[in-house]
């Protein structure tokens, strides 16, 4: 019979601590009944994904929710795959968003009192919790070399094995004398250590995910590795080890993690340790142009895989946060209609209604949201996040804005507020182009007419309209103004009139007052005309009308 005490310090002599000292170190958070505490752990391997942000969303609501608390943890215990900067950019990424936490790692270092918070520096956790499973006889060293495991899958295959893997009859190590542990050892031979799975492939194992309902899946019964053989532990047993001393209550993560959660269950009982509840969110998805079915989001494919996409376009925060949460709760947007002024915090976001069938992103509905976002927005608002975003897309457009703020404050103010505003932006980088028109060195003129407008009669409309228009009009003077110039050049003053006999007219007010605009601005559709020509100013407004007067003239 194997002495377990004998063979845990001959692995590892340097600890001398235990998981009760860890338990005093890292007591239950004082928080209140019902708080839950939740973590965003993503590994340092590039910039922050849309799915990233997807999941940090769901672990900030759920414990913002509740009155609880979410941390920040670096999982970088996969060094090969690590990128230098990567844990800036993932800092930034979601600072960006407005996704900020209590705990955890931040550009200074760490903030709380259960780190560290990045996992490389927590190996002496790691050994402690490992060395007292071996001595429990729950875990051991096992020295099989890459061909060994090669010969031992080849022999599976042979066996028509249900599975592969390091398990019953086939974990060649799992039963070695402390003999052969011991001289295996003096010979410096390399070993990793595994768990000594205590699982029966024919019973099964309930668990309820918070998403997903009840779930049924056959037991664990891989000798799982707890330690490489450089002692870097795996992502099953750190994430077991930092879950509970970390004192996370419900873990929130891809549904890619389903075929593991057996062996983490598994590993939570063995460790003494009791599992967090789990909420397995959908993968984002994305219809393939190529064959029109779904496809998981792509880094390599696809642009908008990284959330420095969405900035770079000008995508306000808010807009894809908002998004997000059309995919997370179905319910959302039932309640932004109902609640278009309450923050985002203020849903009542739940768990339980998780979609599970996949989340296809959908850039279309993006922009729709985003468009209902930005049209919530004062006029200050929109001037100061499009500047904000000049400064770092596009510097010659930003010092437009910054040289003459009064005008373009008032550009980006126009048709904002009441019941129903504009919904003509869905991204800040679309203010240039959409009011290229306010800037004379930027407007091109299009003199295209709507088909039942003879340029005799647009000429005519623009020479008249020029001996009464003034800047200083208001709304209701500037319009009368239009009105009053349409009998006597044969369009309908009135629409009631115009809809009554059309063919008594060579159109209505309203075609006059699309002259005007295709004059001025080279759109057939702008916010508020009478507010356009006063911000333009009268020598650009003069100049464009009558250039348009001479087109039609000439045409």
């Amino acid at each position: 019979m194997t002495d377990t005490e004998k063979i845990a310090a001959l692995l590892f002599p340097e600890v001398n601590k235990t998981p009760a000292d860890l338990e005093a170190q890292y007591p239950p958070r004082a928080l209140p009944e019902g708080a839950r505490v939740t973590r965003f752990s993503p590994s340092p391997t590039g910039y922050l994904h849309i799915g990233g942000l997807f999941g940090a969303l769901a672990d900030y609501m759920t414990a913002k929710q509740s009155g609880g608390l979410v941390y920040l943890r670096i999982e970088d215990t996969d060094k090969k795959r690590e990128v230098k900067g990567g844990v800036e950019a993932i800092l930034d990424g979601l600072t960006g968003f407005g996704i900020t936490f209590d705990e955890g790692v931040t550009k200074d270092g760490e903030a709380g009192a259960y780190g560290p918070y990045t996992q490389s520096e927590r190996v002496e956790i790691y050994r402690i919790v490992a060395k007292d499973l071996v001595r429990r006889g729950l875990a051991y060293p096992c020295f099989c070399t890459e061909e060994a495991l090669s010969a031992l899958r080849a022999q599976q295959e042979a066996d028509g094995a249900p599975f592969f893997g390091y398990y019953g009859q086939y974990a060649k190590c799992r039963d070695l004398s402390d003999e052969e542990i011991e001289e295996k050892l003096r010979a410096g031979k390399p070993y990793v250590l595994r768990f000594r799975s205590t699982g029966d492939m024919d019973r099964r194992i309930r668990i309820e995910d918070l998403a997903r309902g009840k779930l049924e899946m056959p037991e664990n019964v891989i000798d799982e590795v707890l330690l490489k053989s450089d002692g870097v532990p795996t992502y099953h047993f750190a994430h077991v080890c930092d879950d509970h001393y970390m004192r996370t209550t419900h873990v929130i993560r891809g549904e890619e993690w389903l075929p593991s959660l057996p062996k983490h269950i598994a590993l939570f009982s063995a460790c003494g340790f009791r599992a967090p509840k789990y909420a397995h969110t959908p993968q984002i998805m994305k219809l393939d142009e190529e064959t029109g079915g779904k496809r998981k989001i792509s880094k390599r494919k696809d642009p908008e895989a990284a959330v420095q996409y969405f900035a770079k376009a000008g995508y306000p925060a808010e807009s894809v946060l908002e998004y997000l949460l059309t995919l997370l709760n179905s319910n959302f947007e039932d309640w932004r209609r109902a609640n278009p002024d309450a923050p985002l915090t203020a849903f009542p976001f739940n768990l339980k209604k998780l979609s599970v069938s996949g989340a296809l992103f959908d850039a279309a509905k993006l922009r729709d949201v985003s468009k209902t976002c930005i049209s919530r927005m004062s006029g200050q608002a929109v001037y100061d996040a499009t500047r904000s975003w000049a400064k770092a897309n596009d510097p010659d457009f930003a010092a437009r804005l910054e040289a003459d703020r009064e005008k373009a404050l008032g550009m980006l103010s126009l048709d904002r507020g009441g019941k129903k505003p504009r919904k003509d932006l869905a991204a800040f980088s679309e203010v240039q182009p959409y009011f290229s028109y306010m800037y004379d060195d930027l407007f091109a003129p299009d003199y295209t007419l709507p088909g039942h407008i003879a340029p005799a009669d647009a000429a005519a409309v623009l020479e008249r309209y020029l001996e009464v228009w003034s800047p200083d009009d208001d709304n209701p003077a500037w319009f009368e103004k239009v009105k009053s110039i349409c009998a006597p050049l044969g369009f309908a003053a009135e629409m009631r009139d115009w809809k009554a006999a059309p063919g008594d007219y060579k159109g209505s007010v309203s075609d006059v007052s699309t002259v005007i605009r295709i004059a001025a601005t080279g759109r057939q559709n702008t916010p508020d005309l009478c507010a356009i020509l006063k911000l333009l100013g009268e020598t650009s407004v003069r100049a464009r009308l009558s250039a348009a007067a001479a087109h039609y003239r000439g045409a």
